[in-house]
């Protein structure tokens, strides 16, 4: 009797287990299709306030409610990211914010900046960004190095500079850290977090094409342009 009892339990708890993790799968994947708009709350609607507020679109609060806030920072990152702007968060926009959606096992890649030519992949393309980040930037507060990562990413879309990440970088003479070798050191962790911060929309340029050090820039040219913000010990603008 104590044999039978016990196979019906093992049964039992197999069968539940099974249960909770169709749940587990549904839910998941029920959340992950979510369309966010005005009016919707939770933790989704948390979830995409605080990149919102990391990528400096958003400054309200972290209160889970799609409101007023919430919509105007969903539409400017929409519109500096080439989406429809329409305040929406459907599958697209969750991608490019970095969420997964549907079936997805991971985020998708963006590929607005891939390099695309020569069979270079985004990984490669954000492994250079990073170097270029270490060798310009290391020292410079987070923001900073996200900036200088955004001045690239703006000259990558700038019909002025070459259209692809390798093209800005090792165009000649733009960046010190090609020159004197830098950009061959291994990249620094906050780095690595810079440049896919950047390359996934955080921009505290606002569309900077230039950035410079006023206590060690000579270029008289330089000091013509408009500065648009102070980061650190940089100075970027247009």
């Amino acid at each position: 009797m104590k044999r039978i009892t016990a196979v019906v339990c093992g049964i039992f708890i197999v069968i539940f287990g099974i249960s909770i993790f169709a749940m587990d799968i549904y839910f998941d994947r029920a959340l992950a299709q979510e369309t966010l708009y005005w009016g919707s709350r939770g933790q989704d609607v948390r979830n995409l306030q605080q990149t919102l507020r990391r990528w400096a679109y958003y400054d309200g609060p972290i209160d889970g409610v799609y409101g007023g806030g919430t919509f105007t920072a969903v539409k400017e990152f929409q519109r500096k990211n080439g989406l429809v702007v329409d305040g929406v968060v459907g599958p697209q926009t969750l991608r490019a914010l970095g969420f997964r959606v549907g079936g997805d096992q991971q985020a998708a890649p963006r590929a607005q900046y891939a390099s695309g030519g020569g069979g270079v992949s985004r990984n490669e393309d954000l492994n250079l960004l990073a170097k270029a980040i270490t060798g310009e930037a290391r020292g410079e507060p987070y923001k900073g190095q996200v900036a200088v990562g955004a001045v690239v990413l703006n000259r990558v879309k700038s019909p002025t500079f070459p259209n692809t990440i390798a093209g800005v970088i090792y165009q000649p003479g733009a960046f010190t850290a090609v020159t004197d070798g830098q950009i061959n050191l291994a990249p620094v962790e906050s780095s690595k977090r810079a440049a896919r911060d950047a390359m996934n929309g955080w921009d505290p340029t606002y569309g900077a094409l230039y950035y410079w050090n006023p206590a060690t820039a000579t270029s008289k040219w330089i000091w013509s342009r408009k500065v648009r913000v102070k980061i650190g010990k940089h100075w970027f603008g247009d």
